[in-house]
């Protein structure tokens, strides 16, 4: 799998709310590879980002749900049901274990779910299962004028 050792550095948005959940999140994906992270710290902050027609795009979303002003479950549903934005990978990572929050997510069409507090190797196995399908195989619509 030498395809996975030279993956290009890539950019993720980090939508959390919490600092403390941040810092670990952001060690954790950092470690996998240079990459670039933004955070922000809600739906809405997350949406301004996005929408910035100065701002490229980022590779992956990785999304906490319980958040202020603008909740995951809402972010997720908006990403999903927006042309241009919905082919970006989503990564859930929250505290609620809820089955119907589970299913929610899924059936929003998020790449993956993770419950808090994190077990770093789901995590990372989860962000390389991304990497490796669609950072590196997928052909995603529009790749051509990605911002």
């Amino acid at each position: 799998m030498a395809a996975i050792a030279a993956r290009r550095p890539y950019e993720i948005l980090l939508v959390e709310d919490d600092p403390a959940d941040a810092v670990l999140i952001q060690e954790a994906l950092c470690e996998q590879s240079a990459r670039t992270i933004t955070r922000v710290p809600d739906g809405v902050a997350a949406l301004e980002h996005l929408r910035d027609p100065e701002v490229a795009w980022p590779d992956l979303i990785v999304l906490d749900l319980n958040m202020p002003r603008m909740s995951g479950r809402e972010l997720l549903n908006v990403l999903k049901n927006d042309d241009e934005l919905k082919a970006i990978p989503v990564v859930v990572l929250t505290t609620s274990g809820a089955p119907e929050d589970v299913a929610a997510a899924y059936r929003n069409h998020s790449n993956a779910y993770i419950t808090k507090p994190v077990n770093l190797d789901d995590f990372t196995h989860a962000v390389r299962s991304i990497d490796a399908f669609f950072l590196e195989t997928a052909t995603l619509p529009g790749q051509d004028d990605h911002r």
